[in-house]
């Protein structure tokens, strides 16, 4: 089975993405990721085996984590290959993203690349697909978009892959009673 573990950016950021892909992908015919707007806390991995400990692990985890701030703040690219909304975590936030890590670390059947785990490039993308050829159009249009949002960091979730779609195997949202982050994002440090 083929899983990817995210955190899904919701509401008027997550909205504000969920559009634009689908605005670019009428405009260019730029394709992206068929999940909902989220950064990538784990890249796609295999496994065959049962994830029942690993779910356990984050169920746990997440119960106890407050919701965070984070911040969007224009667009950005990794050279002509991605096009993605810029996102910055506050201290804390990354602090709980780099735990979420350790625990995945600690399963034998979940590795890191390079460019994944606690050093990685936080964003949200918006176009990746085999984009070289419209790059420039892409790149083009985005830049003269607005976006700035504020958002939390609340939830982990699992997707798995189902006929060729990406499916929500598992939501674990972090504790509510803390402070909303949409409204207290100023209140933080930004990573």
């Amino acid at each position: 089975m083929r899983y990817v573990i995210v955190s899904v950016i919701k509401g008027e950021a997550g909205a504000f993405n969920n559009n634009l892909r689908r605005e670019l992908y009428s405009k260019f015919k730029s394709k992206s990721s068929k999940l909902p707007a989220h950064f990538t806390i784990k890249a796609p991995f295999e496994y065959e085996g049962s994830i029942s400990e690993l779910e356990e692990k984050l169920d746990d985890f997440c119960k106890a984590q407050r919701v965070t701030p984070l911040k969007i703040d224009g667009f950005d690219h990794f050279d002509n290959r991605v096009v993605y909304m810029s996102m910055k975590l506050t201290e804390e936030g990354k602090e709980v993203h780099d735990k979420i890590i350790d625990i995945l670390d600690s399963f034998n059947y979940i590795t890191f690349k390079e460019n994944e785990g606690k050093e990685k490039a936080f964003h949200i993308t918006v176009a990746s697909k085999n984009i070289k050829p419209i790059y420039q159009y892409i790149w083009e249009h985005v830049s003269k978009i607005p976006c700035e949002f504020r958002s939390s960091f609340d939830n982990v979730c699992i997707y798995k892959w189902e006929n060729n779609t990406w499916v929500l195997h598992k939501e674990y949202s972090f504790n509510n009673s803390s402070i909303k982050a949409k409204e207290n994002a100023d209140d933080y440090v930004l990573m």
